[in-house]
């Protein structure tokens, strides 16, 4: 395949933020193995790139890294030359809207206008209306990961008062725009069955249209640490606490059940645990304090070493698009619980013990058979591993990409916008 300049864009890609962050740093590290020449056009927080790979930044008010209000202002009144766009994000923020899908889309539509020297462009789930004018003037692909509108749903079933469900209400209103922009996009690329189904039926997009590439993994990066000794009674999740889709409460639920059996059993969350939050709250409630512990801003690494002590991991979802944690837990050989839910059987084979979501008791059960079990469950996690590795590496991943990229150039040219 000839040498392409590829742009991926993304709105926000903290390193520490979550799948995209780390979509964004795989991704474009695989195409430029592949050849290519790629740049990473990016709003705040900024992606941590590997080498050869260009960093353009294009500067928002980055106004999520605080909700107090002097913070957000701060940043406001900092920035001199301020246009439309940087008004409407400090005020759809103030009143609890999440605005910067939309602002990034104008402001990289702007900069795309005086750079024109890409042969293709990849956006990350921003849906922003100025995808439809870069569409105009450059192959593009759209990465959508899940539907956010499944997100919206989780959060408004999750509680039932009407403070909240208004918040949510506001924080979600760019869907209506990313509703609109899906179903006029030529190509999209989305990592699952379940998320293209998904995507069909919330975004009402056609079949066609959508093609099913797995997300990668370097499993050289995540593998078993060499001579670590697994600890019988650590059990460990990746998880946002309160954001209800991950299902956190039935994995603590889990653990008050098994504290009855086994007393030290404790719980490694990956994740950042909110002062004051619903989180905080349940593990007090059912007095777990000393079996929970929450690890943030941690690096690959130490990331692969927790799997390398732990006994068991726990996935319990209630949706998923992809799950990094499935396949990063897989591909460390520890033993996995996940939740029986969207992607996560096309993910795990069978090489993983599903349970029905919302069961924190069916969760308790699985972790006694495992332990029970172990000798026969780590086989299981080790051809775990292979299956990750046959399906889910990157070269393979990256031709699959090309593939489509080259349909969607060749596609370009025959179609008026």
């Amino acid at each position: 395949m000839q040498k392409l300049r590829i742009a991926i864009l993304s709105y926000r890609s903290a390193e520490f933020g979550g799948g995209q962050g780390v979509y964004v740093r795989d991704i474009s590290f695989a195409l430029r193995l592949m050849g290519h020449d790629v740049d990473v056009i990016s709003g705040p927080p900024y992606p941590n790139l590997h080498d050869g790979i260009k960093l353009i930044k294009l500067p928002g008010l980055n106004l999520f890294e605080s909700f107090v209000f002097k913070d957000r202002l701060r940043k406001f009144l900092k920035k001199k030359k301020k246009n439309k766009d940087d008004f409407y994000e400090f005020f759809f923020a103030l009143i609890g809207g999440f605005p910067e899908p939309k602002t990034f889309g104008n402001r990289v539509d702007k900069y795309l206008r005086h750079n024109v020297d890409y042969d293709v462009i990849i956006d990350n789930q921003s849906l922003s209306y100025g995808l439809l004018e870069i569409q105009k003037r450059f192959p593009l692909i759209e990465i959508i990961h899940h539907p956010i509108t499944f997100d919206y749903k989780f959060e408004l079933a999750s509680s039932s008062k009407i403070r909240y469900k208004i918040s949510r209400h506001l924080w979600y209103r760019f869907l209506k725009m990313q509703i609109k922009v899906a179903s006029k996009l030529t190509t999209i690329i989305t990592p699952s069955k379940s998320s293209k189904n998904g995507i069909m039926e919330e975004f009402k997009c056609d079949k066609n249209s959508i093609f099913v590439i797995n997300n990668g993994l370097d499993t050289n990066e995540f593998s078993q640490i060499p001579g670590s000794k697994r600890n019988k009674n650590r059990l460990i999740t990746t998880a946002s606490a309160d954001v209800p889709l991950k299902g956190l409460d039935y994995s603590l639920q889990a653990i008050k059940i098994l504290k009855e059996t086994y007393p030290d059993i404790h719980l490694i969350i990956i994740g950042n645990l909110k002062k004051g939050g619903h989180t905080e709250r349940l593990i007090q409630d059912l007095d777990i304090e000393e079996n929970i512990f929450f690890k943030k801003n941690i690096s690959k690494t130490e990331i692969c070493e927790l799997y390398s002590s732990s006994s068991i991991a726990i996935v319990s979802s209630l949706y998923e698009g992809f799950g990094y944690p499935v396949i990063e837990a897989m591909s460390c050989e520890v033993p996995l619980i996940a939740t029986d839910v969207s992607s996560i059987p096309e993910l795990v084979g069978d090489y993983a013990k599903l349970v029905k979501p919302k069961d924190s008791k069916q969760i308790s059960d699985a972790v006694k058979e495992i332990l029970l079990n172990y000798e026969n469950y780590k086989v299981i996690a080790e051809n775990g591993r292979q299956h990750i590795i046959d399906k889910f590496n990157w070269p393979k991943i990256t031709r699959q990409y090309e593939e489509v990229i080259l349909r969607t150039i060749q596609n370009y040219k025959n179609v008026n916008f």
